[in-house]
C-alpha cells in the first residue's frame, strides 16, 4: 500500500515539479526552494523504489 502511494506520488511529481537536471541546475547555487523540491523529489522516489 506505501509503496502504490508513493508510486503515485513520483508520477505527480514527474508532471507538476520542474526538473533541475534537464535546466542543468548547479546544487551550490541552488536556493532553499530549489533544494527542498530536490530533497522531496528523492525521498519519493526512494520510497517508490522500495
Amino acid at each position: 500500500m506505501k509503496i502504490k502511494i508513493f508510486k503515485i506520488l513520483a508520477k505527480l511529481n514527474k508532471a507538476i515539479l520542474p526538473s533541475y537536471t534537464k535546466k542543468q541546475l548547479d546544487l551550490s547555487k541552488a536556493t532553499k526552494m530549489q533544494l527542498a523540491i530536490i530533497g522531496w523529489r528523492v525521498y519519493v522516489t526512494k520510497n517508490a523504489i522500495e
